[in-house]
């Protein structure tokens, strides 16, 4: 059998990848986030390289797939699959649809804006919301999710039980591995930050790094810069507003975050290894919020338990 892993940010290619080292049944294909129609031609036309499906983002997949050796099978042409896995049902390319379908959730849904609630009462593209309309296509067979929490909530946004299976979700679900690592600082405060302007959100990068320096309160500040963020421009802003602190466009956040002692940020997947690790923890989500969506801390089974419920839907 053959299955087709659909990638994206680095942090969706190495889900797949762990969950296509545990179905050794298969013969593994990867590829890069694609979509069909009309926004592929304005992908071609370079206007979505802030996405996954272009820009840093794909050439990042690509050199992974390359450094992994991992076949690689652009937008699944070459034959027909079995099964495909992917961490995201914003786009469902047509190609997908006769195997089975396997959605992962990717980490931290983003927030329901007008956006999202325009998207269900229309029925507009649900990348119009963004990672808010994530699980709403229903063209998939299973959903898998991070938490009862994140399975409450999503059904709640419209997903249909039945199809929800609450594995845990890889690079989440083991937080504890995180604190034997070789980063050098300890005991700071760790600003993450966004990529909300890339993205054409709107940010106040200003009052954001004014109130992280008032948390620190006098504590050593690292900046560490999300992947697809300006980090010349960012790190302007930092030498600017927030003098003496460090800041890093590289390196293992997951180790900078098992690290320090406190994390500011705002919607960022990031929180969750910050509250398993027992952090002090700010962000834009409620504290009770956060515990409540925590992803399960299993010890690194979700892409195994992932693998079985794939298995499942072969009988």
């Amino acid at each position: 059998m053959r299955a087709l892993y659909i990638c994206g940010s680095i942090n969706q290619t190495r889900m797949v990848h762990q969950v296509a080292r545990q179905l050794p049944q298969f013969e593994a294909y990867f590829t890069p986030y694609y979509c069909d129609g009309f926004i592929k031609l304005v992908c071609r036309a370079g206007l979505l390289d802030f996405t996954v499906m272009g820009g840093q983002f794909l050439q990042q997949t690509l050199r992974y797939l390359e450094t992994h050796r991992l076949a690689l099978d652009l937008e699944g042409r070459n034959g027909r699959y079995d099964l495909v896995v992917t961490c995201s049902d914003l786009i469902v390319p047509r190609n997908i649809l006769g195997p089975k379908l396997v959605l992962v959730q990717e980490g931290m849904t983003d927030p329901e804006t007008l956006a999202f609630h325009l998207v269900k009462a229309l029925k507009l593209p649900r990348w119009i919301a963004q990672t808010a309309a994530t699980g709403l296509s229903d063209m998939y067979d299973i959903f898998c999710v991070a938490s009862d929490g994140y399975r409450d909530l999503f059904i709640r946004k419209g997903v249909r039980p039945d199809k929800i299976r609450v594995t845990g979700i890889p690079n989440f679900d083991d937080c504890a591995s995180f604190l034997g690592n070789d980063f050098p600082y300890r005991d700071y405060v760790l600003v993450a930050t966004s990529d909300r302007r890339e993205t054409y959100n709107y940010e106040n990068r200003k009052r954001f790094i004014h109130k992280a320096n008032g948390i620190a309160d006098g504590r050593r500040i690292i900046f560490k810069f999300h992947p697809n963020e300006n980090a010349e421009r960012a790190r302007r802003e930092v030498e600017r507003y927030s003098p003496g602190a460090l800041s890093f466009s590289d390196g293992n956040t997951d180790h900078m975050i098992a690290n320090c002692k406190a994390l500011v940020t705002r919607f960022s997947s990031v929180v969750y290894v910050a509250a398993a690790l027992g952090k002090e923890l700010h962000c834009d989500l409620p504290a009770a919020e956060v515990k409540r969506l925590l992803p399960l801390q299993n010890g690194g089974r979700s892409a195994a338990n992932i693998a079985n419920e794939c298995l499942a839907l072969f009988g």
